[in-house]
C-alpha cells in the first residue's frame, strides 16, 4: 500500500482509528495517543491493536508523530484525505444565519464599504482571519487627464461616471512637453468615454495603430506608458479585504507558527495579482478547500483557505469570500458559514449593481 491509497481500501477498524484521529486533532490540536482512542471507539480493542493500526496509517503517510509525543496526528494528505472522504459538513445555525444576514442588512452604497462589514463579520463568526474580494468596477470612463509634477513624475488622473476618482503615479518619456501632455489627453478622452477600465487597453492600442501619423512619438509613449501603469497597478481595481489577523496569532503559538503567520501576511501585503484568488475558485462549484501547500495563493505551508466565489445575476464570478486558518481549522462548521455567505453576497451584489 502507499500514500495513495484511497479511503475505500482502508480496513473499518483503520478507517475509524484514522477518523477518530483527524476529529481530535481538529478539536484540541493535541496529539492523539492509543489510550485516548481506547476510550472513544465503538470497537473494544487494546492500546497495542491501536497502536499497530496508527503505526500502519503513519507508513500510508495519512498520520505523523511528533518527536515530543508518541500520539498522532493528521498529515496534510491524511487531512486531504478527511475532507474530501468522512468530513460531515453541519448546517449554519439560526444564530449564525442571523448575524450574517444582520451584516448584510445596510444602507451602504458603497459596496466595498459593505465588503467590509462582510470581512469583519465572517472573522468574529469563525474566529479566522477573513479573506474578501470585492468585484470589479466596471462604471464608464468620464474624464482622463494627465498631470506634470517634475521631470521624473507625473500623475494620470482617471475620473469615472459614477463618480469614483483614481490617482496613479508614473514615470513619463523622457522629453515630455505640456503640448504632447495635453495632446495626449485630449486624445484619450476622445476615444475613452463610454468604456470601462478594463476596455482600456485594447481601445487604445487599436485608435493609435488608426492615428499614428497624428500622433508624435512622445505622445504615444506617454499614452502607452501611463495606461501601462494603470493598468498593473489598478488590477481592475479589485480590493483585497482581510480581517481579524490577531485571530491567528492567540493561544499558545509557536515560534514557527508565528513566523508561518508573519509570512502569510508578507504573501497577502505583496500579491498583486488577486485575480488568483478566482483562478482558484473556478475549477469547481461552490466551497473549495485548499491545505496548507495546496494553497496556490499563499507560500506559507501551514495554513488553510475555505473560499467560495459569489455571482452575479448572469452567473458570472465577480469575487470571493473566505477563511484562513491554521490547517485544524473546523472545517465542518466553516465551510456551511462560507458558502451561505457566498450566496448572501452575490445576491445583494447582483440587486446594486
Amino acid at each position: 500500500m502507499t500514500q495513495t491509497t484511497p479511503l475505500s481500501e482502508l480496513t473499518d477498524r483503520s478507517r475509524e482509528v484514522f477518523r477518530q484521529v483527524v476529529e481530535s486533532y481538529l478539536e484540541t490540536g493535541d496529539p492523539v495517543g492509543s489510550k485516548t482512542l481506547t476510550e472513544t471507539l465503538t470497537e473494544k480493542v487494546s492500546p497495542a491493536t491501536i497502536r499497530n493500526v496508527m503505526s500502519d496509517l503513519e507508513q500510508l503517510g495519512l498520520l505523523d508523530s511528533p518527536h515530543t509525543s508518541a500520539g498522532r496526528i493528521p498529515t496534510q494528505v491524511g487531512l486531504r484525505m478527511f475532507v474530501d472522504g468522512l468530513l460531515e459538513v453541519g448546517s449554519v445555525s439560526g444564530n449564525e444565519r442571523s448575524e450574517i444576514e444582520r451584516s448584510l442588512d445596510t444602507n451602504e452604497s458603497d459596496i466595498g464599504g459593505m465588503m467590509d462589514k462582510v470581512g469583519s463579520m465572517l472573522s468574529g463568526l469563525t474566529q479566522g482571519a477573513s479573506l474578501v474580494l470585492t468585484p470589479k468596477t466596471e462604471s464608464p470612463i468620464k474624464h482622463l487627464e494627465f498631470v506634470a509634477l517634475s521631470p521624473e513624475k507625473a500623475l494620470v488622473v482617471l475620473v469615472t461616471a459614477d463618480g469614483q476618482v483614481e490617482n496613479r503615479l508614473f514615470t513619463p518619456p523622457i522629453g515630455l512637453t505640456p503640448s504632447a501632455m495635453r495632446e495626449a489627453a485630449n486624445f484619450l478622452n476622445a476615444i475613452l468615454e463610454g468604456h470601462t477600465v478594463s476596455q482600456m487597453q485594447s481601445v487604445v492600442t487599436r485608435e493609435i495603430e488608426r492615428h499614428r501619423q497624428e500622433l508624435d512619438r512622445l505622445a504615444q509613449s506617454l499614452i502607452k506608458d501611463g495606461l501601462a501603469i494603470w493598468v498593473d497597478e489598478q488590477d481592475g481595481r479589485d480590493r483585497l479585504i482581510v480581517r481579524g489577523r490577531a485571530n491567528l496569532v492567540e493561544g499558545d503559538a509557536s515560534e514557527l507558527d508565528l513566523d508561518r503567520i508573519r509570512q502569510l501576511f508578507d504573501d497577502l501585503e505583496r500579491k498583486r495579482d488577486l485575480a488568483q484568488l478566482l483562478d482558484l475558485t473556478e475549477e469547481g462549484d461552490g466551497v473549495r478547500i485548499f491545505i496548507g501547500s495546496e494553497n496556490k495563493l499563499f507560500s506559507l505551508s501551514g495554513s488553510s483557505l475555505v473560499v467560495s466565489p459569489y455571482m452575479n445575476a448572469e452567473r458570472k464570478i465577480i469575487g470571493a469570500v473566505g477563511v484562513i486558518g491554521p490547517t485544524r481549522l473546523n472545517y465542518g462548521r466553516i465551510v456551511p458559514i462560507v458558502d451561505y455567505t457566498a450566496q448572501l453576497v452575490g445576491r445583494l451584489v447582483s440587486r446594486r449593481t
